[in-house]
């Protein structure tokens, strides 16, 4: 039996078409397509950009 694919989604979908971003979750589109297809390394290489996007996005919303 496989483990759980280790996701960040909050369930609030919702693609910035500016930014290219899901502003629940803060991944690329690439990334949302890829995800369940990565490494669970790449997922890891993913975490951190994760929270600088959101800090990022939060700024330029403000």
């Amino acid at each position: 039996m496989n483990a759980p694919v280790w996701s960040p989604c909050i369930k609030v979908c919702f693609v910035d078409p500016r930014e290219g971003i899901c502003v629940g979750c803060f991944r690329t589109m690439e990334e949302l397509g890829r995800w369940t297809k990565m490494s669970e390394a790449e997922r890891e290489a993913v975490k951190p950009a994760l929270d600088e996007r959101r800090s990022a996005y939060e700024t330029k919303v403000r």
